[in-house]
């Protein structure tokens, strides 16, 4: 029987922002993953001295790396006891998304990134000292004003040969900064998809000799951040434009909860500049991208659709930031 190469892929404990780790079993071609063990003392998730850790497989995808039969495994993190452990937030992401699943909760998430040199300075920016300001780069083309287009879209390529739902890909407003689209998908399964093209992102770029990094301000001064600006509905919402607002207005009530589980380092990159509003500020607009929460003008329109929360970091978790959407707007409308 044929072997092949099982990729598993996991969330670590490491604070303020856990790591993606990943290692490689093999199996009997045609065997479905089965719960394999890892040292989490080495990822922070346990001690040495009682350092195992589980991982239950939750969700595979073709590897479009080493090619199929192979598969990239995704896992959720499981105490000896076969319990979730404390740094799984996969599991309350679950329970939320299945008390509130007759609302059909939709999400659409930008993930913005930055490509950084080994020697620490973004793709596009000369050794030392600043590019031209901000202005031609966003969507933009030609080789002074797109930096790492090879790289993004054989990313794209292998993310749909894998199978995962991304929607889109855009240069963003600082050099060496893009974006890509997953969705729309459930609270979980939306996740799930967004942190494997994340692990996949990263492990492309190694073949280029640099890095993806999700920092939300990679470069300080007057640049843009990196956020996950996180789109949603509910199956009211997009029959209801009062639906929307009613969100909006839920959101609000909860501005502070959302504003500190939505990535380290958000009080860097919500500023009240660069598209964004103040991290210790909540409003909400029609069209605004200085707001904390966009209605796009096609849903003033429309009279229905959803609401783009622009706050998440781009290195934001994907599980707490759907699950507190999810929990805050349809607890209320």
């Amino acid at each position: 029987m044929n072997a092949i190469k099982a990729e598993y892929i996991w969330l670590d404990g490491t604070e303020p922002s856990p790591l993606m780790r990943s290692k490689t079993k093999i199996l009997p071609e045609g065997t479905e993953p089965p719960v394999w063990g890892f040292d989490g003392s080495s990822t922070n998730q346990a001690p040495g001295g009682a350092s195992d850790c589980v991982l239950q497989p939750v969700f595979s995808v073709p590897d479009p790396l080493r090619g199929e039969p192979h598969l990239l495994v995704l896992c959720e993190v499981l105490t000896t006891e076969m319990d979730p452990h404390p740094s799984n937030t996969r599991a309350l992401c679950r329970e939320v998304a299945e008390k509130f699943a007759s609302h059909d909760p939709l999400f659409g998430l930008e993930q913005e990134y930055t490509f950084m040199r080994q020697d620490g300075t973004p793709l596009g920016f000369p050794t030392s000292g600043y590019p031209a300001p901000q202005g031609p780069y966003y969507c933009g083309v030609g080789g002074s004003q797109v930096f790492g287009r090879e790289i993004v879209e054989t990313h794209l390529d292998m993310c749909l040969e894998a199978g995962l739902s991304l929607s889109g890909i855009n240069a963003e407003v600082m050099p060496g900064q893009w974006e890509f689209q997953v969705g729309p998908l459930g609270p979980v399964e939306v996740a799930d998809q967004l942190m494997l093209a994340r692990w996949l992102l990263c492990r492309i770029a190694e073949e280029y000799k640099c890095d993806a990094t999700f920092e939300p301000k990679p470069a300080k001064g007057d640049w843009n951040g990196a956020g996950c600006h996180s789109n949603f509905s509910t199956g009211q919402m997009r029959e209801s434009y009062d639906a929307c607002i009613a969100a909006c207005e839920a959101l609000g009530k909860n501005a502070m909860e959302h504003v500190k589980n939505y990535g380290h380092g958000i009080e860097d990159r919500l500023t009240g500049a660069h598209e964004t509003q103040r991290w210790d500020t909540f409003s909400y607009g029609v069209s605004d991208r200085g707001a904390s929460i966009r209605i796009p003008w096609q849903v003033k329109r429309d009279g229905k659709g959803y609401i783009e929360d622009r706050r998440p970091n781009a290195n934001c978790d994907p599980y707490v930031v759907t699950r507190l959407i999810t929990n805050t707007v349809c607890s209320a409308i």
